[in-house]
């Protein structure tokens, strides 16, 4: 059974930061380019960052360029999203993906940017 389990989100003020971990178990991890999906109320589910298995390359939205770094330990089947300088608009649930010759999704995790 295929399980991607997102934790580490929340509420935290403007300019804050918050660090998302995904943790897959089912899969052969290292295979698998990962990414950060975010959905907010009203708006279609957009990319928020991909990295993929074997070189590591990682690729950002446009509004979160900068400021958002994706990364993975392959030894953990760990996916995280290091968020910086948060900004309300951040406000979505972020969801973790998984992409080989599969397509997973996690649940979700809540994160709320206000003062």
């Amino acid at each position: 059974q295929v399980q991607l389990v997102e934790s580490g989100g929340g509420l935290v003020q403007p300019g804050g930061s918050l660090r998302l971990s995904c943790t897959a178990s089912g899969i052969n991890f290292s295979r698998y380019i990962m990414a950060w999906y975010r959905q907010a109320p009203g708006k279609q589910r957009e990319l928020v960052a991909r990295i993929t298995s074997s070189f590591l390359t990682t690729t950002y939205g446009d509004s979160v360029t900068g400021r958002f770094t994706i990364s993975r330990d392959n030894t953990k089947n760990t996916v995280y999203l290091q968020m910086n300088s948060l900004k309300p608009e951040d406000t979505a649930v972020y969801y973790c993906h998984a992409n080989y010759y599969s397509v997973y999704w996690g649940q979700g995790t809540q994160v709320t940017v206000s003062s």
